[in-house]
């Protein structure tokens, strides 16, 4: 069960982090991240009470704060990088935000048997292949892969608050909308700020209403993956699920080449075919 909800927590991360790449191309990231992750508070909030997930609220939340105080910078980061592109160059270091849920798995005494270590170091570097790094180059890629391992920073400590938010269903509901309150605060006053400065919100044309689908698509699947991701975790190894939960990169690269016709390199079909033999080996292990 641990292994299912990482890789669908795969899934939606990389199709949220597909569609954000694409959206900021279009509009400032802090306007995707404010908008997308605002509609997704909405939907949240809406599934709180409907549920009565505020009789869940306690000492607990102050970790969905937290994440929703980090998130923001993460995505921000992560939203300008996929922008600068190519995605070769933010996709394969990304995979470094495994790195701080799997130190505290560890540091909690968790112990993956062979089978485990094997895949997590096969899945880790099929996903680095999987993006085909490009780190040469002219400062532009520099600058992503600056902003990349900030993001990759910040997802990771993500991945441990929310999991430490709550125990039970109603109770994720109230952290992830929490965090997302959060989120849209953070976000909001720091795009405030950048009007302030002079820097548009919007592009010369408006608010483009056809592109509000997406920007909904991107904030429900990111908080769909954060809560996938919390009941892996909480489920089995959390050094399992987060690097099965990593492999958002490759579902990346796979949607660059299906709606963009990115062509996909030798190793770069190398790198997912080890992203998948790792993947097996960690859910069997």
């Amino acid at each position: 069960m641990t292994a299912l909800f990482a890789l669908a927590t795969s899934l939606l991360w990389g199709l949220a982090d597909f569609g954000g790449g694409l959206l900021t191309r279009r509009l400032p990231a802090l306007t995707v991240v404010v908008i997308s992750q605002g509609a997704a508070a909405v939907v949240l909030g809406a599934l709180v009470a409907a549920t009565g997930g505020w009789s869940e609220a306690g000492p607990r939340l102050w970790f969905a704060l937290a994440a929703g105080l980090v998130g923001p910078v993460a995505l921000i980061s992560f939203y300008k990088a996929l922008a600068l592109g190519p995605m070769g160059v933010v996709s394969p270091l990304a995979t470094l935000s495994v790195a701080v849920p799997v130190t505290v798995g560890l540091l909690l005494g968790e112990r993956p048997g062979p089978a485990q270590l094997a895949g997590i170091a096969v899945a880790v570097t099929g996903v680095v292949l999987a993006g085909g790094p490009q780190l040469r180059g002219a400062a532009v890629q520099r600058q992503a892969v600056l902003l990349t391992l900030v993001a990759a920073l910040g997802f990771g400590t993500v991945f441990v608050l929310i999991t430490e938010a709550s125990t039970t269903v109603t109770g994720l509901f109230l952290a992830l909308f929490v965090q997302r309150v959060t989120n849209v605060a953070v976000g909001g006053a720091a795009l405030y700020g950048a009007v302030r400065r002079g820097t548009p919100a919007l592009p010369a044309g408006g608010f483009p209403w056809g592109s509000f689908p997406a920007l909904a698509f991107v904030g429900l699947a990111d908080v769909a993956a954060n809560g996938t991701y919390a009941v892996a975790a909480q489920r089995g190894p959390v050094t399992v699920a987060a690097v099965l939960a990593s492999l958002y990169p490759v579902v990346t690269a796979l949607a660059a080449r299906g709606f963009l016709s990115e062509r996909l390199r030798t190793v770069q079909a190398a790198g997912a075919g080890l992203a998948l033999v790792g993947t097996v080996l960690l859910a069997t292990g």
